[in-house]
């Protein structure tokens, strides 16, 4: 098993999660979906996120759907499984489970319920306490969708007193200042280095973001490959084609984040693709217009052109 530590980097992407046009798992496209992940080049997989549906899913579901994932990668990259939860109990439980079958770790981001800087950090104190020394997790910033704000020194303060917190998934959008913070605590050694892969919308502000020291993406595109050749190109010094690569998706990318129907957008792309069967997201969920699907049509017409130009 390919453990979660500091040193991850490149590209974590957030898988959706296939279902039939009637709703049910669809574990023949899971197949074909993780290896259209492993094709684009991604370092690792993040399953049961906010954009995979999770709170969809039952109990059961969700372990078949990690073992499904797990039993299809074979080790060749880590699988990391969110695993928030209102309680602790079932978040054990998952976790427990999903490290048992080969989970890399495990993602938790705050409950609404925490609002204070203080409950936020005896919070994650005990989901240290709860996962246990042997399960390294990822911290999950992402105030959109939770409701907490966690302030840089709130993420410090977790970060110290949190040994197998190894990774930051940095998803406040604007947060370029706050992980520029977090990098230079570290490097002045106020805090250990740990991994911080952004989140922001299909890597709306990815170029900035590594600039700023991230060391890669944890998010979802209907085209990971730009992710990847991104964080290439960046990591190779060639910062100005990372810019041009960003460039030729950020259209779509924008369009895909819409609020409300932006997963659809991007299941929808997936099944054009030939990715997954069905463009099905569960109930409740949004549905595309036809002059949603005409836009799409254009904006990956165009894509196609400008990846074109620059060869």
């Amino acid at each position: 098993m390919n453990k979660l530590d500091a040193s991850a980097a490149g590209v974590y992407l957030i898988a959706v999660t296939p279902f039939t046009n009637d709703g049910a798992l669809d574990l023949h496209s899971t197949d074909r979906m993780v290896d259209f992940y492993l094709d684009c080049g991604v370092t690792g997989l993040t399953v049961l996120g906010i954009m995979g549906e999770a709170t969809k899913l039952t109990a059961d579901e969700s372990r078949v759907f990690v073992e499904r994932v797990l039993a299809r990668v074979r080790g060749r990259v880590p699988v990391v499984v969110g695993a928030s939860s209102a309680g602790f109990a079932p978040m054990a439980e998952l976790t427990r489970s999903v490290m048992a079958l080969g989970a890399a770790g495990v993602m938790v981001a705050p409950p609404s319920s925490v609002r204070t800087d203080d409950q936020i950090v005896a919070y994650f104190d005990m989901v240290g306490e709860t996962l246990g020394p042997q399960v390294p997790w990822v911290l999950q910033d992402h105030p959109l969708a939770t409701g907490v704000q966690m302030s840089t020194s709130v993420i410090l303060r977790i970060l110290k007193g949190s040994p197998t917190c190894v990774m930051l998934k940095a998803e406040e959008c604007p947060g370029l200042a706050k992980l520029s913070a977090i990098r230079a605590a570290s490097q002045k050694g106020e805090v250990p280095r740990v991994s911080i892969l952004t989140g922001n919308g299909g890597g709306l502000f990815l170029p900035e973001e590594l600039s700023r020291g991230a060391d890669g993406a944890m998010t979802g595109f209907a085209y990971p490959e730009m992710m990847v050749d991104v964080c290439r190109a960046h990591a190779a010094g060639d910062v100005e084609r990372a810019h041009d690569l960003f460039d030729a998706y950020l259209p779509l990318a924008r369009y895909e984040q819409q609020a409300g129907i932006g997963l659809a957008v991007r299941k929808h792309i997936m099944a054009e693709r030939g990715v997954i069967a069905s463009a099905t997201l569960r109930k409740p969920g949004p549905k595309l217009s036809a002059a949603d699907v005409a836009d799409i049509a254009h904006l990956t017409a165009r894509q196609s052109r400008r990846l074109a130009q620059l060869g």
